[in-house]
């Protein structure tokens, strides 16, 4: 139903990611759902692919851009999330999903996260994103 009502704003900011970043226009991550079964997360792009000389990416503070900037600020990068809400891999709240990198620093109790869906957005979020702590958050 989100996706009938509001089909004006993705096409919108769509359209922005094409002409201001190029394609492709959609960002797929891979995180830890349920289970700490792997699924791609899908957000709208944010930052350029700029590369050094030795063809490494540049930083994320490099490559943010102003749009991008715009787009986390308002959460409006995470839309696409809702694609992943009706496959059933996520919910719209509960803990967000942390990169994979991060399953090996769960202690037993932290792990417990991954024994519902992720969600779109969650207790982290709404308490201070990334100016809490990681006990916090996790």
């Amino acid at each position: 139903m989100a996706f009938i009502g509001f089909w004006w704003v993705f096409a919108i900011i769509a359209f922005l990611v094409k002409i201001k970043l190029g394609s492709p226009v959609i960002f797929k991550h891979e995180r830890p759902g349920k289970d700490g079964v792997i699924f791609t997360l899908y957000k709208f792009r944010s930052m350029k692919d700029t590369r050094n000389k030795k063809g490494e990416l540049l930083s994320d503070a490099n490559r943010l851009t102003k749009l991008g900037e715009l787009l986390r600020a308002t959460s409006l990068d995470e839309l696409p999330e809702l694609w992943n809400v009706l496959k059933g891999e996520m919910t719209l709240v509960e803990p967000r999903p942390l990169e994979v990198y991060y399953l090996p620093r769960y202690n037993k109790t932290q792990a417990k996260r991954h024994e519902i869906l992720p969600g779109i957005t969650g207790w982290a979020q709404i308490n201070g994103r990334n100016s809490i702590s990681w006990e916090e958050k996790v």
